[in-house]
């Protein structure tokens, strides 16, 4: 096979790491070479871009700065990690895109949608994931498990509203994009979550 490209997608607490290692193992089962990586961050300039933005001591960068930090972290992923490995033919598995940008810069933040899109056609070209996955939940529920983790970062440290808009932003485009995304209700039990991963993946191969 191919490379392919998945991400995974939703808001805090949803459990993107677990399912990222549940899916990476059981892809390395079936003998699919897989990458796993995350945004912002997979390299380390883009880890160093990562930590400034989580860190609430760091100066605070105003809607437009993140935006443009967020693009060129993924700039630098892209061309050191992601599409070299998709050329290699590996399976990459990626905790959130670009996505998350139209979720949480565009709906979160209010910036445009519009201006996301010029970034991402600039940034990476034709480069689109293959598969997005959704892991979807209320946002109490989500900022709760993230408290219950420990110290909150930047964006955990954000209001609920911010996050009902961040999930709504993500329905929105599940609805654009039903073709490449698989949505999974993230309030169920792991079992349940890892059953329905199972699912998307079944269907990977169907359509391989």
């Amino acid at each position: 096979m191919t490379g392919r490209f998945i991400t995974i997608e939703g808001g805090e607490g949803a459990g993107k790491s677990t399912a990222q290692t549940f899916l990476a193992d059981q892809l390395a089962a079936r003998g699919v070479s897989v990458l796993q990586t995350r945004e912002p961050g997979g390299t380390p300039l883009a880890e160093a871009i990562r930590r400034n933005l989580l860190s609430v001591e760091e100066e605070a960068p105003v809607e437009m700065a993140e935006l443009l930090l967020v693009f060129a972290a993924r700039a630098q992923h892209l061309a050191k990690v992601i599409e070299p490995a998709l050329a290699r033919g590996q399976w990459v598995l990626c905790d959130r895109f670009t996505d998350a940008t139209y979720a949480y810069q565009g709906a979160g933040r209010g910036l445009s949608e519009e201006l996301i899109a010029k970034l991402e056609a600039l940034v990476q070209g034709e480069t689109r994931p293959d598969s997005v996955i959704l892991l979807d939940m209320p946002p109490e529920i989500g900022l709760a498990r993230a408290r219950a983790r420990g110290a909150l970062d930047r964006f955990e440290q954000e209001a609920q509203p911010f996050f009902e808009r961040v999930r709504q932003g993500y329905l929105t485009q599940a609805a654009q994009f039903p073709e490449r995304y698989s949505v999974i209700d993230a309030t169920q039990d792991l079992t349940d979550v890892q059953t329905s991963l199972e699912a998307v993946m079944t269907s990977w191969w169907s359509d391989a």
